[in-house]
């Protein structure tokens, strides 16, 4: 009988396990298959925003204004005016990847807010190499970006819309002046079902 019973279970097995399968499958990121969601901030919409304030900012010439190049740049405080607990470094990775290998720019590891570094191991080295050679050969920031990332929501019947705006700015590190800022907006929209959970 127990022998009969274990048979059952394991000629049933495949068919429980098939259930629970998923048609997974990878798509391009960003690309047209992605999921959008009304009421969040997707990935496509992170590397929308990245690419217009890059090209935006390489063609401004902001960035070819030091002594001597390329500048070196820090970053700021990136403010998250949304409801949604974002990670502000999927937007700004994708600005510094693209301004690092445009050979305008160079970004900061080893400076961040509240003296905290991003790469602590490498500021560590940076001092170690300073107190050796008893001056200070570090660099310091030529510009610092900044910026903050805003939601606004509408409704109308069962239509919402949510835009999403991304604004940068530049600020030259001895003056304190603005020298370029950039904003990208994306608005989405989606219907809700009348019936639904």
């Amino acid at each position: 009988m127990k022998s009969k019973i274990i048979f059952s279970l394991l000629a049933a097995l495949p068919f429980v396990i098939g259930g629970c399968a998923t048609n997974a499958h990878y798509v391009e990121t960003g690309g047209r298959e992605n999921v959008v969601s009304v009421n969040q901030i997707n990935i496509q919409d992170y590397i929308q925003a990245a690419n217009a304030a890059v090209n935006d900012l390489l063609a401004s010439g902001a960035l070819d204004r030091v002594a001597t190049p390329p500048a070196v740049l820090a970053i700021s405080r990136i403010v998250n005016n949304t409801g949604q607990q974002i990670d502000t470094d999927l937007l700004v990775k994708k600005i510094r990847v693209a301004v690092l290998n445009s050979g305008k720019a160079q970004t900061t590891t080893t400076m961040g807010l509240g003296g905290t570094a991003e790469d602590p191991m490498a500021k560590g080295l940076q001092q170690e190499n300073e107190f050796k050679s008893d001056q200070k050969a570090t660099r310091t920031p030529d510009f610092t970006l900044s910026g903050k990332i805003i939601e606004t929501t509408a409704r109308a019947g069962s239509t919402r819309q949510s835009t999403y705006s991304f604004q940068l700015s530049l600020t030259d590190s001895k003056t304190g002046l603005a020298v370029w800022e950039g904003e990208k907006e994306i608005t989405k929209q989606g219907t809700r079902p009348s019936v639904g959970f």
